[in-house]
């Protein structure tokens, strides 16, 4: 199924995508409380159709939000970088979430130099520790679209990456979450990004240096990954700044991650002083 999370007045309230309507959920909760309670997914009340939806983020409570570093191979030519041994992990604080169709927010007086990075985001769907590969797959929820907004004078200015990756709104994840039982094969679909109308990214999670299980298998190994944990599984090519010369995102600019499978997440560019 697709699930998503969309505001009612003033509190979340959950639904389900089908034949392009959204039906809301008997279910008095949010994203977490879902996956941690796993109820069934009764519908009520009248469908609504998806350009009525007030999004919000695939899911808003996580306990954290574990990102990977260079786990495409045409990423990592573009950047001139060298294939890591081992998983690259950093972080993204929760304040960076953001639903689909809202904006992405700075201040150009912190950073000039703010880029996309879309991306393959798994959901966490049981307390999983030191699990094998083999066994990983069980522990997911499900998979959704995120872009991974990165101020890059911050990040390489830092010398390490969580601040350049953690402002507010630099996390963008959804428009819904796609269960495991409709989303089989994660391994192997086409991944996109689109900034205004020009096509930006355009490539495949086959590319990815370490797939999903043995991703998640490794992330476990080192810390415990609870219900409702977010897992970006890294970035291809085609990102602005290793592009000559370099592009970045500015006001007014419309940046669309699209996944096979799933569906395209869209937001929006805004700037402050």
């Amino acid at each position: 199924m697709k699930i998503l999370q969309y505001m009612d007045k003033d509190r979340v309230q959950l639904g389900v995508l089908d034949h392009d309507m959204v039906y809301p959920i008997d279910f008095n909760g949010d994203m977490l409380d879902f996956i941690t309670l796993s109820p069934g997914a009764t519908k009520k009340g009248t469908p609504l159709s998806p350009e009525m939806i007030d999004y919000a983020p695939a899911i808003t409570r996580p306990s954290k939000i574990v990102c990977v570093g260079l786990n495409y191979l045409d990423h990592i030519k573009e950047s001139h970088g060298k294939a890591p041994e081992r998983p690259i992990l950093f972080s993204k604080f929760t304040t960076s979430l953001v639903g689909h169709n809202k904006e992405i927010i700075w201040d150009t007086g912190i950073t000039k130099k703010v880029d996309f990075e879309a991306e393959l985001a798994v959901i966490i769907g049981r307390k999983t520790r030191n699990c094998p590969a083999k066994d990983v797959m069980d522990k997911i929820f499900g998979y959704t679209c995120s872009n991974d907004v990165s101020a890059r004078d911050l990040q390489f200015g830092d010398g390490q990456w969580v601040r350049g990756k953690s402002l507010d709104t630099f996390c963008p994840l959804g428009p819904w979450i796609v269960t495991t039982d409709e989303l089989k094969e994660p391994d192997s679909l086409y991944i996109k990004c689109s900034l205004n109308e020009l096509l930006m990214q355009d490539s495949n999670t086959g590319l990815m240096l370490f797939k999903i299980a043995d991703l998640i298998s490794y992330i476990s190994c080192n810390f415990t990954l609870l219900p409702g944990d977010v897992i970006l599984t890294g970035t291809p090519h085609g990102v602005g700044t290793f592009r000559e010369p370099s592009i970045y995102m500015k006001n007014g600019d419309r940046v669309t991650v699209e996944i096979e499978g799933i569906g395209a997440l869209t937001n929006f560019c805004k700037t402050t002083l």
